[in-house]
């Protein structure tokens, strides 16, 4: 009789999940964003927002919860029920940059979040104030070999991929930089353009117009490809650095748990959606290309970079600012 009434159990269990991931959704979806309004991070959410509303039949309210770069915004998710309707549009420093450099923050995306899918890249422009007498990044590099410990970057902070991306350049080149870590774009903007800060990387759409006017010197994009919005500029690689990339990445994760029918049914939304060209041409707006990837592969892009990262901070001995 035991043997009998386990699995009439489990099926007893497992009815409820079933009927809530057919029925899904039920309710309206919270779209937690873990970056501050205006950011890319906020853009690519509220990109996604209404057409993927539309698909589902329910509003989809973003609701921005900046810090850590991206940790307060994961909580949240991680402690919501795993039914899909609290879902979070993630900044890739929250998934993997910061685990990386930090082992205590209370979760881990591997085990506590349901990836969904990649959503857009934004590559990085590699900027340095016109004080400084290079034009190329091979020029920079040996200016920066000449002055070591005199020149200041600055990141959005600890973790993000501004910080971790410079320290790369460092790694890979031998330079010695100072970080200084800001809270958003518009104060680092301030110093980079008054000469504070020597060097800055990062989306095009805030630099670009100091760049036309001359107020900053674009060096490199931090990428595979040039930027439409900056076709001048070579990628690292067309500037003489091999295999090196630092591009920011957003993607719509879940809660660990949730059930696969409907994580199935948000990916496919998000894989359409992603194919519409007014969406591409949104993204490319905001400096940044469309890049879907299912969950399986997301996850396997976390895994990757957090082993890659974690092996950087180690060796620059870089620890939280």
């Amino acid at each position: 009789m035991i043997l009998r009434r386990r699995p009439l159990l489990a099926g007893m269990l497992a009815a409820p999940l079933v009927a809530r991931a057919q029925s899904f959704p039920t309710r309206p979806i919270l779209l937690i964003v873990s970056g501050p309004a205006g950011g890319t991070t906020d853009y690519t959410a509220r990109l996604i927002a209404p057409p993927l509303s539309e698909k589902l039949g329910v509003p989809v309210t973003v609701d921005n919860r900046p810090g850590g770069n991206g940790t307060l915004a994961v909580m949240p998710v991680v402690r919501a029920r795993p039914d899909g309707h609290t879902l979070m549009l993630a900044y890739c420093a929250s998934l993997t940059g910061r685990p990386a450099l930090e082992s205590n923050l209370g979760y881990d995306p591997r085990k506590d979040l349901a990836p969904i899918a990649l959503l857009i890249e934004a590559p990085q422009v590699m900027m340095v104030h016109p004080s400084i007498p290079a034009n190329t990044l091979a020029e920079f590099i040996d200016y920066a070999k000449q002055h070591p410990g005199r020149l200041n970057y600055a990141s959005s902070g600890s973790g993000s991929m501004q910080h971790l991306g410079t320290e790369l350049l460092k790694n890979r080149t031998g330079i010695d930089m100072v970080h200084v870590p800001y809270r958003g774009t518009g104060e680092t903007m301030n110093d980079v353009l008054a000469g504070r800060i020597q060097f800055y990387m990062t989306t095009p759409p805030p630099a670009l117009p100091f760049v036309r006017e001359g107020k900053l010197k674009a060096l490199a994009m931090a990428s595979t490809e040039r930027h439409p919005a900056m076709p001048e500029v070579p990628t690292v690689a067309e500037a003489g650095l091999q295999d090196f990339s630092a591009e920011a990445w957003f993607s719509l994760m879940g809660t660990a748990g949730t059930p696969a029918p409907i994580v199935e049914r948000l990916t496919r939304e998000c894989r359409d959606i992603l194919q519409q060209e007014a969406v591409k041409q949104r993204a490319l707006l905001a400096g940044a290309f469309v890049r879907y990837e299912d969950p399986q592969t997301l996850a396997s892009r976390i895994d990757r970079e957090i082993v890659g990262w974690t092996n950087l901070v180690r060796a620059q001995g870089l620890t939280i600012e």
